[in-house]
């Protein structure tokens, strides 16, 4: 039974820190410090160095020829016409290079573990060296990834089939972490199971993902790690393997999300930032600066913060966005008392969600994990001008630790059309209500009888 609930809370906000007004200053400050890549006037067609978009083909030698050539030019743009090229390895970019897929064009993947070299990576929040993703740059600058064309990782029938085997490897990153294990000496690849992520760049600026669609991916499918100075825009995701999250910051800043279609099979955005032991010790490159507005989200969950965040997470700034299709939760803050590290200083505003299982979710007891020693900082959020149709769960969660609480929250004009439960505030402090509205808006009272 659902039950139709009212919650409008009056209260003082004199001592809360933040603007009553998205600071929309703030997204001009950081919009205006992202650079787009420039890119030299030398052009080269994958087609004229052998590359056969007949499906079957090994087009692998061609990409590395054209790449070797941007880089013989200082740089250059490499066109890849209409057809399905099949790629047995890696796409490893150079700096001032655009790859440019044209209408009807499709780049896939072959799946053979052995075509892929170990390179520096992350997984789940760990540095350490595993399979390189499909797409790949580290140390590189003005890149960019455009087009109408496909990028499909083609991992269904193949890499995704690792999934069930990847325990054992996951909990080994996990301790060579906590143990700080030299990354040099965190050696996966043959042998184990940790998938690798469809496009990722370390190390990197100057970054733009434009218009392309992205299917299939092994893993992740856009990581950001370690870089800046990025933009994604236009681009429509048909992602549904395991942990296909749309797009990863991590220690990543200066980052500009617009305009995209989501449909993955996990997170839409997860920003992350490192994960325990490493991640504190990271501290100097928080994830910070990242405007995400005008998406559609189709997934999981459609905008999530952790639970990988120990070295923080600051300066977040969401909105003009809607649900374009199923999602379990609308917008998920999480972290436990291993990470350590905060979240601060993060808007959403102006965001309208369908039928969900609980539309605004904070929680510092994810999966119940974590020893108690380290728990996270999480305050001055955030939550104006959004609306949900349903919530099947709970509308509203706010949960902190019983030693460090959850505060400065703001919730102004939210509305929640139906909830079974709504709103559970434990651990919190200067929680922030206005216009909070769930289930049906309150009339005037009825007389006594």
């Amino acid at each position: 039974m659902k039950y139709k609930l009212l919650i409008i809370f009056l209260l003082s906000i004199s001592s809360f820190a933040q603007k009553n007004d998205f600071p929309s200053d703030k997204v001009t400050e950081i919009i205006k410090r992202i650079q787009l890549p420039v890119i030299p006037s030398f052009k080269i067609e994958v087609t004229k160095l052998g590359a056969k978009g007949d499906s079957v083909s090994n087009a692998k030698p061609a990409f590395d020829k054209a790449m070797a050539l941007c880089k013989k030019n200082n740089g250059g743009t490499i066109i890849v016409a209409k057809g399905i090229y099949t790629l047995n390895g890696p796409i490893h970019f150079v700096s001032n290079v655009k790859l440019h897929l044209e209408d009807g064009a499709k780049i896939r993947f072959g799946s053979n573990p052995k075509d892929y070299p170990l390179v520096l990576t992350s997984w789940e929040g760990t540095m350490l060296y595993n399979y390189s993703p499909l797409i790949y740059g580290n140390n590189v600058e003005n890149i960019s990834i455009t087009g109408t064309g496909i990028i499909d990782g083609e991992a269904k029938k193949t890499w995704i089939k690792w999934k069930p085997l990847e325990e054992k490897d996951k909990l080994l990153s996990r301790e060579m972490n906590h143990k700080n294990i030299p990354i040099k000496e965190r050696i996966f690849g043959e042998g184990h199971y940790l998938r690798p992520q469809l496009i990722q760049f370390i190390n990197s600026k100057n970054i733009l993902i434009e218009n392309v669609q992205i299917e299939d991916s092994p893993f992740w499918c856009v990581h950001l790690l370690k870089s800046k100075s990025i933009t994604v825009r236009g681009v429509k995701y048909n992602a549904h393997n395991n942990n296909n999250d749309g797009v990863d910051p991590e220690y990543s800043s200066d980052i500009l999300i617009e305009n995209v279609l989501f449909d993955n099979a996990d997170d839409n955005v997860a920003i992350k930032a490192g994960r325990d032991d490493e991640g504190r010790s990271n501290s100097n490159t928080p994830s910070e600066n990242i405007v995400i507005r005008n998406c559609e989200f189709k997934g999981l969950h459609a905008i999530v913060i952790g639970s990988e965040m120990s070295a923080g997470v600051r300066n977040v700034y969401v909105e003009n966005s809607k649900f374009r299709g199923y999602l379990k939760r609308g917008i998920f803050i999480k972290t436990n008392s291993d990470r350590g590290g905060y979240i601060k200083d993060v808007y959403f505003n102006n965001l309208a969600f369908g039928k969900v299982e609980d539309c605004l979710y904070i929680t510092a007891n994810y999966h119940g994990e974590g020893s108690g020693l380290n728990p996270s900082n999480v305050s001055d959020i955030s939550f104006s001008n959004i609306s949900c149709a349903e919530a099947t769960n709970t509308g509203i969660v706010i949960e902190g630790f019983p030693d460090k609480k959850v505060t400065n929250i703001k919730l102004d004009n939210i509305n929640i059309q139906s909830a079974k439960n709504g709103m559970t505030a434990v651990n919190s402090g200067n929680v922030s209500i206005n216009e909070v509205v769930i289930g049906q808006k309150a009339t005037t009272p009825s007389a006594a009888k």
